[in-house]
């Protein structure tokens, strides 16, 4: 399989600078196996430079939505496939116990936010995803709760043998004596063993303690989970917009400097990575 980042900040913001490696958009990303079957990871602004990297005679595409925050469904109404008639697009997302994923799109995918609404376009299927294994096309999908306020699912992707564990926003540390007993442990059975773990890392330590519970994880949380999951490798994810270029190459640096157990992989917008056994 291969992943490709096309939006990795927590919110839109170019930190104060022109330009910005670690991606201007939000949080949106593709997955490709080698026959060019493709699932999409949330549909934040980072959509729209997708479609670059679709074939022209796509007629379906699957995208997986962690969660309905603003942050990671803003670029559907942007996102061309939808308005397609020739494309059917499969929304998932997770179950609520309040109201149904179409009456939750609807509210952003509808007057005044949006000038269309949701029921108009056309070969859109959704689906609610209650925590449990399913299959995408190739794809072998598990799905389960993760800790961020609102339901949120983290998802592990598995196919001809390579998994993919993506916890985009996520709190493992909050409310438990972090890393703690794996039973204890949010997201942990989705990324034990995973070749590849894509995980927020919004915050530095110093930032941290004043932002417990709003659903993210500072930089060095983000390592001490993949480590206590045994992931191959990880890539750091939903960076804060207000961190520079600079400060993330140096949180990354001084990480690799410690000896990690496993690869580390600085989450910049349009990098593709292979993830084999």
């Amino acid at each position: 399989m291969k992943l490709t980042l096309f939006g990795t900040r927590g919110s839109v913001g170019r930190a104060g600078v022109e330009t910005v490696r670690y991606g201007g958009d939000t949080s949106s990303a593709l997955v490709m196996d080698g026959a060019g079957e493709c699932l999409l990871l949330d549909a934040g602004s980072g959509i729209s430079h997708v479609e670059d990297h679709l074939s022209d005679d796509v007629r379906r595409l699957d995208i997986l939505l962690s969660h309905l925050h603003m942050d990671h469904i803003q670029g559907l109404g942007f996102f061309r496939p939808l308005f397609d008639p020739d494309v059917e697009v499969h929304l998932w997302g997770p179950a609520s116990p309040t109201m149904g994923l179409a009456e939750r799109l609807a509210r952003y995918l509808s007057p005044p936010l949006f000038p269309v609404r949701l029921r108009e376009l056309p070969g859109v299927v959704l689906h609610d995803i209650v925590p449990g294994r399913f299959e995408v096309g190739p794809f072998v999908v598990v799905a389960d709760l993760i800790s961020h306020p609102g339901p949120t699912l983290g998802f592990r992707i598995e196919h001809d043998g390579v998994s993919i564990a993506y916890l985009s926003d996520h709190e493992p540390a909050l409310g438990v004596d972090f890393p703690g007993p794996e039973k204890w442990t949010s997201g942990y059975d989705l990324a034990v063993g995973a070749d590849l773990l894509v995980h927020d890392a919004q915050y530095t330590v110093a930032e941290y303690p004043s932002r417990a519970g709003w659903g993210h994880s500072s930089f060095e949380q983000c390592l001490a989970f993949a480590r206590h999951v045994g992931a191959r490798s990880l890539v750091t994810f939903h960076h804060d917009p207000g961190h520079t270029d600079e400060l993330l190459d140096r949180l990354h640096d001084e990480a690799s400097q410690k000896g990690l157990p496993f690869g580390l992989i600085p989450g910049t917008a349009g990098k593709s990575i292979d993830v084999g056994p």
